[in-house]
């Protein structure tokens, strides 16, 4: 990677020797060269040119124990050597750059088009002076001369309203993208870190991390800058991010020290001295490989591939391409600036590293795949085929969104060509065919005016049909909601998650902080034989046992955990890092001991071993060198776990004693189930000598956590939150599910959920832990089964003393469930590193804010900062409220639209003319595009929300009573216009504006329909307000300021366009009556909003099908493609025939082996004698062949994702069974298809037939081995099946 540092952009960084001068004793890029050293050859290099760590420490003039004095000069001048650690954002897009944008837009660029033919053509004058006549009526009524010099008003007109929707789009653009480098600084300077300045522990924004910071490193942690580690405690780090191994690597100072930005601390803690920041960090230097030549994109991505082909992992070089980050990372982010901790430089690439190689934001990321749950028969050769649509491209209500645009666009295309094809046909036939006049070559130009007028109503009535108010209703929708949102507490990190979130069915919270406070605190205990109802005096305790338990807690506990004297007089002590063990910590306080002495006694430095809490041990411990030579370990954790490892435990007077089962047995029942029946949580505490010659074997786990001497166990409480209970009753009440998942015991979990009202007695649901429920959902293979899980998940409420993988199985199987008419769309809550896969899986994944781990903050869509479930509720009521703006938007845009079309398609077709004209076609596009949607979208949401249930994924975007708002209101204003447009001129007694000649000035009978079609639209926004109903339609109108003030300023704008437009705008100024006749008509739209609200949907049958307009295919994770159409019908076809078959199979397979039987001349008996013979081979061989199948089609059926799998799989090479089966001369061929396609589905399990199952396993092997061999011979199964497809 030599090289890559001689790229210019390191130029302002290279200084030489200059900066020994400066008084560090190393250069930046020996430094930069060092880390790119790892294992064993980091250690030597280390030893040889530094002098070990701390000879590397004295370099850079920091201490390995008090770190940097922080000295403001000192981190200057730091700063101006090593660089800060930020990356430099990517330039956003300028204002211009966004205009240049919006321009592309298809219908504008046709309207600048036709705008300047027109104005060319309107300087254009016919030579003579009798060629008016002579044009023929095609000149209609030729205008006096002031009337022609006008005539290039019109084009300038469109043109200038073209330029006025550029600039609101582009403004729109611009303020958006603001918003979003706001929300990105806002998610990074929350990100901090532990640094030791000047002795003391600080929490430092991760920017402000300099080379020499000593930062202190824990399990959970993403790693803000590389570092050289200087002490750790079973260090395992996941740096699959930047070296693609899945593995994690264990760090030590001795064996490999170095540690890079952007990798995750999976286990363990330690303290590092940060050696390179920003841009030269290993993450650094990638990032600035990615900015520094987008315009190499191709050759990238090329590179990237060949990179990882290459992975021989001799070659440190090739990490960092390896690696060009992952998902947003790549183009460092679309959004924002990139710092290192946003540099989402992992991407659920917990366990398993598939990589995809998709083109992002304009730079190659790579996608790693989440945890590869235990499902069977996941081919990666199919998930590579998969098409790498990542998981959150397109939300459900886009989908819908994209799928209405295009429909609506189509039938505007083709009413407009209609319109202008008509208008041409009849006046090429009036002036040609029926006055039979020549075509003039003088005349040609104006006949061509004639056409451009035709082909500009055209595109008008195009204009008005395509609602490109969509994409920014949704736009200001969801910003204006993540603006809200923030306020809430609820920092959304991806936008769409905020709608996904209103459609949410489920919500899989955890325990701990989220449902309770976070603040523990221990309330009983067991001691020396005695159950502590309250935590007792010291006095009361034998004196060794006191000891004991007090070590114990203050050693084996993460020496970052303190408990601090409150901020303001008579608060609550201050709990610092981990609560379970910040209770421990309490416990010896009110023991009054001081933690602190031991501590210093026994610094961290000395602490001979340390096994770091995971969520495989459920239990910490740490071993200490005594002075006489021996060795004691304290060991902590959840109760059941430690004590089943304890066979001692201290007695009254503090000796130990035997401990043996049936005592375990009683403790359980007489201690830890009462104290768990309260809601405690039970932690064991225990400890074991080891002699010090010979020394223990310390990796030998299984031998060193054994032999235990229980000293206590102690009751920690963590009351529910007070607000929680209300928030949940909610969530009930809008039809959402809420289930707990934790890692506690069982008995705590029932009595913290009945807390907080997530079961309630008497009620029909299921209270299950981890092991019951992985026995529940997997078959005898231990794969997960997705119809076990269907018997599951619908009663499940709470999961205890549940694994991540639980979690991760439990989300996956409640989203990729199809029983119930609704999919269900899932929210999930976690802190915890271990949650990361089932926060991904989720369809909205909450972080904690305050006790959430980096990784979990990556792996979700919203960060919760103030770590509160009520604030869940919240983010529903948004999401719902987003869900309906945009309803409402639609409910009005499409009446426009409706109305729009069909007006200036009648009018071209009845009077060669559209009665509005195209500029103002264009304002009424404004009115209803641009300003609609910033009021429509701005409404704040109501508690009425919540107390409906959610839309779910498949119900169609246009309700039934939309729809007959909008053909309503429609039918209402198509009457009114078209009574002006045929009898305006009688009403009003003025001159008719019918047939005007091409060049004439506006007349007051099309201004009076303009105006009032208008003022119908401003009072039709208000009905749009409600969409479910309601009658009061100004309901809460006042809340919502945006709505007032648009409202009233596009009638100011109206009143000046009518009055002062004049000619470009096509308008005549009105006196005060038909002024007040045209807002008299608008107010009309109100009463008659009651009228449709009077009407029951029930009589409007019809509205039933119109509504489903947008039916989008269930599957979440697609994009409206037209060609899967088919795909899913066939699926939705294949799961209804495929049960049928089953069924069939079934009967047919009972009755040929009971005639199979028959013809090998055994009773039933004997066949079960010759079942139990047949040989293992034939098993497994079926087996074998029928997990084949069943993988790939039950893949196919119960993955949305997969569309192709069932189409594919025939084809698929992986499911040859050539190679699996030993090959056994094939003796009978002529074995008939009807028993192979038998064999083939022997034992399949999801016969719909619960009782089959016993003739499945058993009767398929009567048939003697060399049948059984045959049938699964090469590809004749797949041969069968592919007949019987």
């Amino acid at each position: 990677m030599g090289d890559m540092s001689n790229s210019d952009f390191y130029a302002k960084n290279q200084i030489n020797e200059s900066d020994r001068v400066a008084g560090f004793g190393c250069s930046l890029m020996e430094l930069r060269s060092l880390m790119e050293l790892r294992g064993t050859e980091a250690v030597v290099k280390l030893q040889e040119d530094y002098g070990g760590v701390e000879g590397m420490c004295s370099r850079l003039q920091t201490s390995p124990t008090e770190g940097l004095t922080g000295d403001q000069a000192d981190l200057d001048k730091r700063k101006e050597i090593f660089g800060a650690n930020l990356i430099p954002p990517k330039k956003p897009k300028t204002f211009l750059q966004l205009v240049w944008e919006a321009l592309q837009d298809v219908t504008l660029i046709i309207l600048e088009v036709a705008a300047l033919v027109s104005l060319g053509l309107s300087f254009y004058h016919p030579p003579g002076d009798s060629s008016g006549e002579s044009c023929g009526a095609a000149a209609g009524g030729v205008e006096d001369d002031g009337e022609a010099e006008a005539g290039w008003i019109e084009g300038v007109a469109i043109l200038l309203s073209v330029v006025c929707v550029v600039l609101v789009t582009a403004f729109n653009d611009w303020s958006k993208e603001k918003q979003f480098r706001g929300l990105q600084n806002r998610i990074e300077q929350e990100q901090k870190f532990q640094v030791v300045r000047g002795s003391q522990v600080i929490q430092l924004p991760v920017a402000d991390i300099m080379v020499g910071d000593i930062a202190q490193i824990k399990y959970g942690d993403l790693l803000p800058a590389d570092g050289v580690l200087i002490q750790g405690n079973d260090l395992k780090i996941d740096e699959s991010s930047l070296t693609g191994e899945s593995d994690h690597v264990k760090k030590a100072a001795d064996r490999d020290p170095m540690l890079l930005s952007g990798t995750h601390v999976m286990e363990g803690s330690g303290r590092m001295v940060v050696t390179a920041v920003g841009v030269n960090s290993q993450t650094g230097i990638i990032f600035t490989l990615l900015g520094a030549n987008t315009e190499e994109e191709e050759k990238k991505e090329k590179k990237v591939e060949d990179g990882h082909r290459n992975t021989d992992c001799s070659h440190p070089s090739i990490h960092p391409i390896a690696t060009i980050a992952t998902d947003g990372a790549a183009g460092i982010n679309a959004i924002g600036s990139a710092s290192l901790i946003n540099g989402k430089m992992q991407d659920g690439n917990m366990e398993n590293n598939q990589i995809k190689v998709k083109k992002q934001d304009g730079a190659a990321a790579m996608e790693m795949q989440p945890l590869k749950s235990a499902e069977g028969g996941e081919t990666e050769e199919k998930e590579r085929k998969k098409p790498s649509v990542s998981k959150k491209e397109k939300s459900v209500l886009q989908g819908k969104l994209t799928k209405l645009a295009v429909q609506i666009g189509k039938a505007g295309l083709l009413m407009s060509a209609i319109t202008v094809i008509i208008l041409v046909l009849y006046f090429a036939i009036d002036n040609f065919v029926l006055q039979k006049l020549p075509w003039m070559p003088e005349c040609t130009p104006i006949y061509i005016q004639f056409f451009v007028k035709f082909f500009i109503i055209g595109v008008t009535v195009l204009v008005v049909a395509v609602p490109e108010g969509l994409p920014l209703a949704v736009t200001i929708s969801l910003a204006y909601s993540v603006k809200k949102m923030m306020k809430d507490n609820n920092l959304v990190r991806h936008l769409d998650a905020c709608e996904t979130m209103g459609n949410a069915t489920a919500i899989c919270s955890d325990k701990t902080g989220t449902l309770t406070t976070n603040r523990m605190t221990v309330v009983q205990c067991y001691v020396a034989d005695v159950h502590h109802k309250v935590v007792p005096e010291p006095g009361v305790l034998p004196p060794k046992s006191l000891d004991l338990l007090v070590n114990s807690i203050s050693l084996n506990s993460a020496y970052t955990t303190k408990i601090l004297s409150p901020d303001k007089e008579g608060g609550l002590p201050k709990q610092v890092g981990n609560k379970t063990e910040c209770s421990l910590l309490g416990l010896v306080l009110e023991l009054k001991r001081d933690y602190q002495t031991v501590r210093n006694q026994i610094p961290e430095e000395k602490l001979y071993k340390v096994y770091t809490f995971n969520s495989v041990r459920k239990s910490m411990s740490t071993v200490i060198k005594l002075p006489d030579g021996n060795f004691r370990m304290y060991s902590k954790g959840a109760s059941e776990i430690v004590l089943k490892k304890c066979s001692y435990i201290l007695n009254e007077v503090g000796e130990s004693r035997i401990f043996r089962p049936r005592d375990k047995d009683e403790m359980v029942k007489k201690v830890i189930e009462p104290m768990a029946c309260e809601g405690l949580r039970t932690i064991c505490v225990a400890y074991r000598d080891f002699p010090g010659n010979p020394e223990p074997n310390w990796d030998d786990e299984g031998n060193i956590l054994n032999d235990l001497t229980a000293i206590c166990v102690v009751g920690i409480e963590d009351p529910v939150r007070p607000e929680v209970p209300d928030a949940i009753q909610k969530c009930q009440r809008a039809g959402i599910t809420v289930r707990m998942v934790t890692g506690d015991n069982i008995n705590t979990a029932r009595a913290i959920a009945i807390k907080c009202g997530i079961i309630h007695p008497g009620e029909d649901f299921l209270c299950i832990d981890g092991k019951e429920f992985n026995r529940r959902i997997r078959n005898e293979k231990g794969e997960v089964e997705q119809e076990r899980m269907d018997k599951v998940w619908p009663k499940l409420r709470v999961l205890a003393r549940s694994s991540p993988t639980d979690k991760h199985t439990l989300v996956k199987g409640i989203i990729d469930s199809t029983i119930g008419e609704q999919r269900q769309v899932v929210a999930v809550t976690g802190d915890g590193t271990n949650d990361g896969p089932a926060l991904k899986k989720a369809d909205v994944g909450f972080a904690m804010g305050i006790a959430g781990t980096d990784v979990a903050k990556e792996a979700s869509d919203i960060i919760l900062t103030d770590d509160n479930f009520s604030s869940i509720v919240k983010a529903v009521m948004w999401g719902r409220n987003v869900y309906d703006s945009i309803s409402k938007f639609l409910q009005f845009q499409l009446t426009v639209n409706v109305v729009a079309v069909i007006v200036a398609f009648t009018g071209a077709c009845v009077t060669q003319d559209s009665p509005l004209k195209a500029v103002q076609m264009l304002w009424v596009n404004l009115i209803m595009d641009t300003f609609a949607s910033l009021a429509l979208a701005t409404e704040p949401p109501t508690e009425s929300l919540l107390k409906r249930r959610p839309y779910g994924r498949n119900k169609p975007l246009i309700s039934s009573t939309m729809t007959k708002n909008i053909f309503g209101h429609a039918i209402f204003q198509l009457i009114i216009i078209f009574t002006l447009l045929f009898a305006g001129e009688k009403i009003f007694d003025i001159d008719s504006g019918r047939n005007a000649p091409l060049h004439a000035p506006p007349s007051e009978h099309y201004t009076i329909i303009f105006n009032a079609f208008v003022m119908m639209q401003l009072f039709n926004e208000i009905n749009a307000r409600k969409i479910h109903g309601e009658r009061n339609v100004f309901h809460g109108i006042l809340r919502n300021p945006i709505f007032c003030s648009i409202v009233l300023g596009t009638f100011g704008v109206q009143i000046l366009i009518v009055q002062f437009g004049g000619k470009p705008f096509s308008c005549k100024p009105l006196d005060l009556e038909k002024w007040m006749w045209c807002v008299f008509l608008g107010l009309g739209e109100l009463v008659w909003g009651q009228v449709i609200a009077s009407v029951p949907n029930s009589r409007l049958r019809f509205l039933r099908r119109a509504g489903q307009l947008t039916k989008k295919d269930e599957s979440p994770e697609e994009d409206p493609n037209e060609d899967n159409e088919e795909i899913d019908h066939a699926e939705r076809e294949l799961r209804r025939g495929q049960i049928l078959w089953f069924r069939g199979l079934n009967r047919i397979q009972t009755q040929i082996d009971v005639v199979n039987t028959f013809k090998s001349g055994t009773s039933f008996q004997g066949a079960g004698a010759l079942r139990r013979q047949s040989s293992t081979t034939s098993q497994t061989q079926d087996i074998r062949v029928v997990n084949a199948f069943r993988s790939s089609l039950y893949e196919g059926l119960e993955k949305p994702d997969s569309r192709t799998s069932i189409h594919n799989f025939m084809t698929h090479p992986e499911f040859r069974i050539e190679d699996s089966t030993p090959s056994l001369p094939l003796i009978d061929d002529t074995d008939d298809d009807s028993a192979r396609r038998r064999k083939m589905y022997s034992s399949q399990p999801a016969s719909p037939n619960k009782n089959n199952n016993a003739i499945d396993s058993g009767i398929n092997l009567t048939i003697d081995t060399s049948k059984s061999a045959a049938s699964s011979g090469p590809a004749s199964p797949l041969h069968s099946l592919e007949t019987s497809l």
